[in-house]
């Protein structure tokens, strides 16, 4: 599922119609065939179980692609050239997903994606310029699944992660 993850936490961030540059974090809670997904703080506890040579190993690839996992989630760094640009990244390139945006207004988005492995609807909500949620049904690997993410701007300052 790791494209549909990577995708559904870049997508709300476009939404926005004057979303902030900087810092923002991202919590989700997923099911996948019926079942309940670790959520952020579960996988934070489980990154931060491992040998600590595997974790910094882990940190650094994410980092490259501007991630960051701490806080209470996933945080990305939007540059204020993108969002001004609109020019944001979805998904990973190499996930195969494409997305459309099937309407748009001030405060809520409707999408359709499709990746190698499954497709689905979504739709975020707005709380102005620094709050957002996104809810997303769709089925991936032949089996229902669903997301509902928040997303909170932490700030002007990116504390070094690099800006997507």
């Amino acid at each position: 599922m790791r494209p549909l993850i990577v995708l559904l936490f870049a997508l709300p961030a476009l939404a926005c119609a004057e979303p902030r540059a900087g810092l923002w974090e991202f919590t989700s809670q997923m099911q996948h065939g019926g079942q309940a997904m670790p959520d952020m703080q579960q996988m934070l506890g489980q990154l931060q179980n491992l040998p600590p040579e595997q974790r910094q190993m882990m940190e650094g690839m994410l980092a490259q692609q501007g991630i960051k996992l701490g806080g209470s989630g996933v945080q990305l760094c939007l540059s204020a050239e993108r969002l001004k640009a609109g020019d944001i990244p979805l998904q990973n390139e190499d996930s195969g997903c494409s997305h459309e945006i099937t309407e748009r207004s001030a405060e809520v988005w409707k999408f359709h994606f499709k990746c190698p492995n499954g497709e689905g609807k979504g739709e975020t909500r707005f709380q102005g310029d620094t709050a957002f949620t996104t809810t997303v049904n769709g089925v991936y690997d032949g089996q229902p699944s669903s997301m509902h993410s928040q997303a909170k701007w932490l700030g002007e300052d990116c504390g070094g992660l690099p800006s997507r």
